[in-house]
């Protein structure tokens, strides 16, 4: 037979019935699915990358000639 609690102790709860545990395994577990979901989302939805074949190919098109003349510019050492 258990001993009786004093009148002025309360029976420890589970920890199943503490609402500030089901808020705290709440937002870990939301975090958790959000992840999940933006992973599958960014996987589903990846951008192609196209690289050239020939790096003559891209000095053709014209808006990223700058960035092209800058790249092999920072590239070239200096004399």
């Amino acid at each position: 037979m258990p001993t009786p609690l004093p009148i002025d102790q309360a029976a420890p709860v589970p920890w199943w019935r503490v609402g500030v545990m089901w808020l705290f395994v709440g937002g870990l577990g939301a975090v958790v699915i959000a992840s999940f979901m933006l992973l599958a989302t960014s996987i589903q939805h990846a951008d192609v990358v196209e690289l050239p074949v020939n790096p003559q190919i891209a000095v053709q098109n014209k808006s990223s000639s700058p960035a092209l003349q800058a790249r092999n510019h920072a590239a070239t050492p200096a004399p």
